[in-house]
């Protein structure tokens, strides 16, 4: 018998907000229906429903504007997302661990020379953020750390092409194997990034990335 993936309400809500977009053909700056609207037709709880917002925010494909409504950001976004089967799941983890290895390591070497106080301001308030929530909060924050580096890169067209797969990278922040705490081990490494981007030394930088994602892949290797 094969692991069967545990869902959360904010994803399954996250899911029939994205379909609809893609059912109603909504584009960039269309007005989606307002909270109310959400929880009346999916007949779940204002907390879900906010849960599954913050989440799509942080995935570019909505944006919230206060006192207008809920807003498509991005909709290409998600057609680009990938989905995958608990089956493979393990396989598509350590591959994307390679991508990320390849993206990722270039965008924080790049960061260790153009990172302004501002990205550092940042980059530390996401740290800090991971470690004070838990849940579906926690994973937002440390997605939004991650995109702090990919900004603070100054390059754009990498920044781009992450972009353009960033529905995909979020597999490892949507709970891999019904885990929300799988890759906790890895948290002391985004300080230890942080602090070589801040010591402007990019090989460093490098470095205490590379053994974050030794930790990530570890973690996948050893599931059974």
């Amino acid at each position: 018998m094969k692991k069967i993936k545990k869902v959360q309400t904010h994803e399954m809500v996250s899911k029939e907000i994205k379909d609809y977009i893609q059912q109603n053909n909504l584009k960039k700056g269309d007005k989606l229906p307002s909270v109310e609207q959400i929880m009346e037709n999916l007949g779940v709880g204002r907390s879900s429903i906010r849960e599954a917002i913050r989440y799509l925010e942080a995935l570019d494909i909505i944006e919230v504007l206060n006192g207008k409504g809920i807003f498509v950001k991005e909709p290409s976004l998600y057609q680009l997302s990938t989905k995958f089967t608990v089956e493979d799941e393990k396989s598509a983890l350590l591959q994307l661990c390679d991508v990320r290895r390849g993206l990722e390591g270039i965008a924080v070497e790049l960061a260790a020379t153009r990172a302004t106080r501002e990205h550092l301001d940042e980059m530390w308030y996401y740290y800090e953020l991971i470690g004070k929530t838990t849940g579906a909060e926690s994973s937002i924050a440390d997605m939004k750390f991650h995109q702090a580096i990919y900004r603070a890169s100054g390059n754009v067209i990498l920044q781009e092409i992450i972009g353009s797969i960033w529905n995909t990278f979020v597999e490892f922040w949507r709970a891999p194997f019904g885990n929300k705490d799988f890759f906790y081990d890895s948290y002391p490494f985004h300080k230890s990034v942080v602090e070589a981007i801040e010591e402007k030394d990019a090989q460093k930088a490098r470095e205490e990335f590379n053994k974050m994602m030794d930790v990530m892949v570890r973690a996948i290797t050893e599931v059974e």
